[in-house]
């Protein structure tokens, strides 16, 4: 049987609304920037994803850890994520494969979460008002308390920083066409998998290597990662843009596609909610093809900034018409908002890995600039 209920906890909202549930994983104290997750599968991808660090994430879909969590299916070496929000958290998952609870995971990795709150109507709150900072704490806490320590928190900076990785490693692959440098903003073990998948030996470099060093690794791509906070913070991986560009392709994720627009010139901005889940509708400008993403922003590009960058439009999003791709084919240049791998979703989007190939074969070969 599941454990039962204690309504021993609560979230407090930045607008003053609290909801009572009962507490699972970490018993610590949370304060942070909440989002929702609209995905139906995944929660393993998503608690390990570098992109969620620092954020209370609700999950919209009723039910969470019905099959565990699974060794192979991490992200990340770690989970980042700040908390976790479910209507209902299942203690005894149905998997063959799973090693471990997603309870035994979070209080491992010290993130608390809470069930039993409706998760519909918070996710509602969100899309209605925008992304606002939230504290999970006891029962007993006094909404005076609670308003006091939200109004003297401070913003969480330099995510993107912390969660990276310090040292250069490397993932092998055998018959490899290319050597692709990977700034590890936060990557995703996916994003290494599709690249390995397609032939290339990666080396994951941390976001301090200098233009010279990335040289000496005599890569044929670059590859900018997905990552967590505010792109406008890694100055210097904005700067390593700037050196290499039209140096050899280079390709952007997420977090990496924000930087490739600022390396140009361009701006971004913070979202009113962002976009988050794995049922994110997307379309091509070219071919007009309509596409079910998996998403894991905060921030996106300004359109108008992009003027006199010599980047394109490449994707929109369906419902609010924001940049989802943008490309610069003279100096063959990609990047898309949404994780291509589609890993956790519904659909395949990896073709965006085979663009960043072509250009890699093109050039290799001296050939055409259009990928």
């Amino acid at each position: 049987m599941e454990k039962p209920q204690r309504f021993d906890r609560k979230l407090v909202f930045e607008n003053g609304r609290e909801f009572l549930g009962a507490g699972f994983g970490s018993p610590r104290e949370a304060l942070y920037h909440c989002s929702f997750d609209t995905a139906m599968i995944g929660y393993q991808e998503i608690l390990s994803d570098p992109a969620c660090a620092g954020e209370a994430l609700v999950m919209t879909y009723p039910v969470i850890g019905s099959y565990g969590m699974a060794d192979e299916d991490y992200e990340s070496r770690a989970c980042y994520a700040g908390c976790l929000i479910v209507r209902r958290y299942n203690d005894r998952p149905s998997n063959f494969r799973y090693t471990k609870t997603l309870e035994e995971v979070m209080v491992e990795n010290d993130i608390p979460g809470i069930q039993g709150v409706d998760t519909r109507a918070i996710g509602r709150m969100l899309r209605d008002e925008g992304s606002m900072k939230v504290l999970l704490t006891d029962k007993d806490t006094s909404l005076e308390k609670a308003m006091e320590l939200i109004r003297q928190s401070a913003p969480e900076e330099g995510l993107a920083k912390k969660v990276g990785g310090k040292k250069i490693r490397y993932s092998r692959t055998a018959n490899f066409r290319y050597n692709v440098a990977a700034v590890d903003c936060g990557i995703r073990q996916s994003s290494i998998r599709c690249l390995n998948k397609r032939g290339c030996n990666v080396t994951i470099v941390p976001q301090d290597i200098t233009a010279e060093e990335l040289k000496a690794l005599k890569p044929d791509g670059l590859f900018l990662s997905s990552g967590p906070g505010d792109p406008k913070e890694c100055e210097g991986v904005i700067a390593l843009v700037k050196e290499m560009w039209g140096q050899m392709p280079i390709f952007g994720v997420g977090l990496g596609c924000q930087i490739i627009a600022l390396a140009t010139g361009g701006d971004t901005y913070k979202m009113k909610h962002g976009h988050n889940g794995g049922n994110v509708p997307v379309k091509t400008i070219y071919g007009d093809k309509r596409e079910i993403t998996s998403q894991s922003h905060s921030f996106a590009i300004c359109e108008k900034s992009l003027e006199n960058t010599g980047l394109k439009v490449t994707h929109r999003h369906l419902l609010d018409d924001t940049v989802e791709g943008i490309m610069e084919e003279k100096s063959r240049v990609i990047g898309v908002q949404h994780y291509p791998e589609n890993d956790p979703g519904a659909d395949d989007c990896a073709y965006v890995y085979d663009t960043f190939i072509t250009m890699m074969d093109n050039a290799k070969e001296g050939g055409s600039n259009n990928a």
